[in-house]
């Protein structure tokens, strides 16, 4: 198709962020975790494990979109799925934040790790829905949705290494 030809450079770039953050996001981790505190699992699966589920469909947004497709319906029921499913997690990470004893979150908190994800779920899953009477425009749609849940990867990875080493190591806690 075309118009998913057009979206070739875009989605390399997405594509190859998402999968070094990926790796990168591990290896950070990996060097928190030699430094466990009491109640991380509860914040890592409310904080950590969603960023790594967000660069992972950034990811997988940009394979789709480069797959050869003859039309529009495949990677647009895909879409619809990955929305669905993002949206779903999105009210589970909500559940998470609440539980967990380890931080408060604040609204901040609250933003990247639930409204803007959703947001780019919800937009992602529309756009699955727009596509078979405005792919072009549909195409925008998961364009931005893929672009969001990338800043927001960023923006949470960021975060969580900067309350990490500014918070936790200046109260000793590791």
């Amino acid at each position: 198709m075309a118009e998913l030809a057009q979206w070739e450079s875009f989605y390399v770039i997405v594509g190859g962020g998402a999968a070094a953050l990926i790796g990168l996001q591990f290896v950070v981790l990996t060097l928190i975790a030699q430094k466990p505190q009491l109640g991380a699992a509860d914040a890592g699966a409310a904080f950590a494990t969603p960023t790594i589920v967000h660069f992972g469909t950034a990811l997988l947004l940009a394979a789709l979109v480069r797959v050869p497709w003859e039309t529009i319906m495949p990677p647009a029921v895909l879409w619809g799925i990955v929305g669905f499913a993002g949206a779903v997690y999105a009210f589970v990470v909500a559940r998470r934040m609440r539980g967990q004893t380890a931080y408060r979150p604040q609204f901040e908190d609250w933003l990247f790790h639930v409204v803007l994800p959703l947001a780019a779920y919800v937009t992602l899953a529309l756009s699955a829905f727009a596509a078979f009477s405005h792919a072009r425009e549909a195409l925008f749609g998961v364009g931005g949705a893929a672009l969001v849940l990338l800043f927001v990867g960023i923006h949470n990875a960021w975060d969580a290494v900067s309350y990490h080493v500014f918070v936790n190591m200046r109260n000793g806690q590791d």
